[in-house]
């Protein structure tokens, strides 16, 4: 029996950039994809062991107070139709599907212990389950897997699955580390980042739903070349625009200067919802404008900005120190009822001290 965590990941800059990147493929015109991502504070505790031949994946059901199971035993086939049959367990059987498929391994058993990474949010529980699963499936299976390779077979499980997800979300297979990310069409490059200083966020559940497999229908439609004035304002916004507002923050990252990244993330929040938000009716997202306009955000907080793929699934706030971040998720909680996550950029021997 094996032991693991995955952390979710959290774009601070560049979403949608990943898939838009990869249309580089297509037309070399496009500029390449950049974003800044990090590994969130939450995540996944999985356990697994091997089985000879089926897969079974469980997780706790707190509610009922029951583990829920599901059990393949027609790994080569089976495994894909419950990939395609949708929810949240399918992007598991996409990735245990494509693990076996390309290493020729047996079963395994994964159960998910706990969760402290809320789903649907814009912060990749699904990539942080998928890359699970890789994970589980190298330790039992003694396949020596790296981190990239894992990705790999993270992404692929969840294009199975049905998401038209970008090469980003996996990335938490590099734990909490800040990175920087360039999509060139198929070619992805990573780059781990080191901060000078701490750096406070608050992520902020906007207790709302939002449908991102429609958002990345309506704005992959926009590419590689579609007609209308929204369409071409889409491209530039994720292209060049977006290369220039990543090239900016990555400074403001490094050193450490909270008050820069802050106002960088309101001037990306403006250009989003100028130029992107038009292409799907999703992207309106009252809820997030109603966290980023509260009076205590802006009393308390440096800037901020949607998450993952925007809507109202999360949002993102910077702010000076911890008693600043600690007194607006108070004020947010009690006067709009969203719970919130605190989030510390650290230097890099603190992270990696704090595992």
């Amino acid at each position: 029996m094996i032991e693991l965590f995955v952390p979710g990941r959290l774009c601070l800059f560049g979403e949608h950039s990943d898939w838009a990147g990869g249309y580089r493929r297509v037309d070399p015109s496009i500029p390449p994809g950049q974003c800044l991502v990090a590994g969130t504070d939450q995540g996944i505790h999985v356990e697994a062991e091997a089985r000879l031949r089926e897969v079974a994946i469980a997780h706790w059901i707190d509610s009922e107070r029951r583990w829920h199971e599901e059990v393949v035993d027609d790994m080569a086939g089976f495994l894909a139709e419950k990939a395609e049959a949708g929810g949240f367990l399918s992007y598991a059987f996409g990735t245990a599907a494509q693990v076996i498929a390309s290493h020729k391994v047996g079963g395994i058993t994964l159960r998910i212990r706990s969760s402290t990474l809320p789903i649907q949010k814009g912060l990749s529980s699904s990539a942080a389950i998928c890359v699970a699963v890789a994970r589980a499936f190298s330790r039992v299976h003694d396949l020596g897997l790296t981190e990239d390779q894992e990705m790999e077979l993270a992404y692929e499980g969840e294009r199975l699955a049905g998401s038209e997800c970008g090469r980003m979300d996996q990335i938490c297979a590099y734990g909490r580390r800040a990175t920087h990310l360039t999509f060139d069409g198929d070619r992805l490059t990573i780059e781990t980042l080191d901060v000078a200083k701490p750096l406070h966020l608050l992520i902020v559940d906007l207790a709302r739903s939002k449908d991102t497999r429609r958002i990345l229908r309506d704005l992959n439609a926009c590419f590689p070349a579609a007609p209308g004035v929204v369409a071409a304002g889409v491209r530039e916004a994720l292209g060049p625009l977006n290369e220039r507002l990543v090239s900016r923050a990555r400074e403001a990252l490094v050193v450490g200067d909270a008050a820069a990244l802050g106002a960088l993330m309101t001037e990306a929040q403006a250009l989003f919802d100028r130029q992107v938000a038009p292409a799907c009716p999703e992207l309106a997202a009252p809820r997030l404008h109603e966290v980023l306009d509260h009076p205590a955000a802006r009393e308390l907080a440096l800037g901020g900005k949607g998450v993952g793929s925007q809507g109202d699934g999360s949002a993102q706030l910077v702010t000076a120190g911890p008693a600043e971040r600690d007194a607006l998720a108070n004020r947010l909680e009690r006067e709009l009822g969203v719970p919130c996550l605190p989030l510390t950029l650290e230097p890099a021997d603190r992270t990696h001290a704090s595992g």
